[in-house]
């Protein structure tokens, strides 16, 4: 596919190592009101090597360096909580992030409890795909057979990590104690379930991701997806974000479509983010959508519809230029 043949490039040109810090200049000159960006430099927090975060953060920042006079890099990094501590501490600008991290971040729970973060969203993008496989020879056929087992809960401090611990905990399974945990990065749980170390990982992103697709095809029938939308009751009892969804069979070339659980992605950034600059760069997720789904697929599924759908992280006042422009 196009978006895995412009990994490299992608990844050469926009993607530096995390913890640099973010650079971004305020656009007191454009006054209020503006759409343009104003020069300087900005940082993007993605996520994992393997996921979509990364791939399609590279291009955003492509996009935004192409089209604007600010000059755009993005990072490698373990994805949502971290960004958006990360971003608060000022060592990004621009964070992507599942919905319901942001939403724990705004109201001060989980990883922030009793510190509301000022966070603001510039849009609602692609959904992430909670997906969950497993070795078929693990004997796991539902997310209550992992007791005992060895599971890929996703990095420390990541997305993925909140949804694995949500959905184990909805399936009537305490993450500390119940399962042997594994705090992977993408890469190397697919690393472990090839060499039989790990019996199954969760992964929250779009679809297809690339790791997946290379477990897949490589494992063949030696591994299978979970059903776990009979964990969706419990989830809503934490948070109204998560959605029925399905993996479609043909994205990893599958016997049958897997019901599952998808989260909102937002973009977001600190609610002192000059409105200049948010405006000019949400615009450029819809002027430049076609540039960004040559990167990668999911990009496909940002609508001028769903953008505003952020509740309830509040939109930043200059995306909100943007969208009703």
């Amino acid at each position: 596919m196009r978006f895995t043949a412009l990994l490299a490039t992608v990844a050469a040109v926009a993607l530096v190592a995390a913890g640099c810090g973010g650079k971004q200049v305020q656009d007191n000159a454009a006054g209020a009101g503006s759409c343009e960006a104003s020069e300087g430099r900005l940082t993007i927090a993605t996520g994992n090597t393997g996921g979509v975060y990364y791939v399609l953060g590279g291009g955003l920042a492509q996009v935004i360096s192409g089209n604007t006079k600010l000059r755009a890099t993005a990072a490698e990094t373990g994805a949502s909580v971290q960004n958006i501590q990360q971003l608060v501490a000022g060592d990004y600008d621009i964070a992507f992030t599942l919905a319901d991290t942001a939403a724990d971040a705004v109201q001060g729970k989980a990883s922030f409890e009793g510190t509301p973060q000022p966070i603001r969203a510039l849009a609602r993008i692609y959904p992430n795909f909670t997906q969950v496989v497993v070795r078929a020879d693990a004997g796991i056929n539902s997310v209550a057979d992992m007791r005992g087992k060895r599971i890929s809960t996703g990095s420390p401090k990541s997305g993925t990590e909140v949804i694995a611990n949500r959905v184990l905990t909805a399936a009537g399974l305490n993450p500390e104690t119940d399962v042997q945990a594994q705090r992977l990065s993408l890469g190397k749980a697919v690393d472990g379930m090839k060499s039989g170390t790990v019996d199954g990982l969760f992964w929250s992103g779009g679809l297809p991701t690339p790791e997946i697709t290379d477990l897949t095809t490589s494992m063949g029938g030696a591994v299978k997806f979970l059903d776990i939308s009979p964990q969706l009751a419990g989830l809503h009892q934490i948070s109204p974000v998560y959605e029925a969804s399905t993996i479609p069979a043909a994205t990893y070339h599958l016997p049958a479509d897997v019901p599952t659980v998808a989260v909102p992605n937002l973009l977001v950034v600190r609610d002192d983010f000059a409105a200049g600059n948010a405006c000019a760069i949400t615009k450029l997720l819809f002027d430049k959508k076609a540039d960004l789904e040559k990167v990668h697929p999911a990009a496909g599924q940002i609508t001028r519809e769903n953008a505003p759908r952020t509740d309830p992280v509040p939109l930043h006042p200059g995306a909100q230029q943007a969208l009703q422009g």
